[in-house]
């Protein structure tokens, strides 16, 4: 019986007219990420990073292009102030650099700066690695299937186009 099935039961003897049958997969969905990223938030830790930290390094890496902090902000989905926090220890750890942009001395480029990309190259296979460790048993077409469904259901909940 794993943690859903337990979850179930016990509601199920508190609220037994109540239709749990979407705990079958949001709650299977919600308590894989949180163990995921327990996982994840013990690797970055030994780096001095924190997820959301390691979520504005991939976001510059992955645009391969300066960003705007309001950038940041709509990628991560995070407040401007947490963005500004973050971008303060990252740029005191040599990972993230700031530029004033020229043409209107208003706004700010942000960049990963040769150290910050290095630690994005190291640190992001491994965060693969934990997820893929995550799906072993599973067959290629299981995998497949799978992402297509859950594609189905973020796309619902989430209506933020990239």
């Amino acid at each position: 019986m794993d943690y859903v099935e337990r979850l179930r039961a016990q509601w199920g003897e508190r609220l037994p007219d109540v239709d749990f049958s979407p705990v079958d997969s949001i709650g299977r969905i919600t308590r894989i990420a949180a163990l995921l990223a327990e996982s994840s938030d013990a690797a970055l830790a030994q780096r001095s990073l924190t997820r959301p930290e390691f979520e504005v390094l991939a976001a510059l890496r992955r645009a391969g292009r300066p960003l705007r902090a309001r950038e940041v902000t709509t990628i991560t989905r995070a407040p401007g102030a947490s963005i500004t926090k973050r971008l303060d220890h990252l740029q005191r750890e040599g990972l993230v650099e700031r530029t004033v942009v020229e043409r209107d001395r208003r706004g700010v480029l942000l960049s990963l700066t040769e150290e910050g990309e290095r630690l994005v190259d190291e640190l992001f296979p491994a965060q693969l690695d934990r997820e893929r460790a995550a799906l072993d048993g599973l067959t290629d077409d299981q995998r497949e299937r799978l992402g297509e469904l859950l594609a189905i259901v973020l796309r619902r909940v989430d209506p933020v186009e990239y």
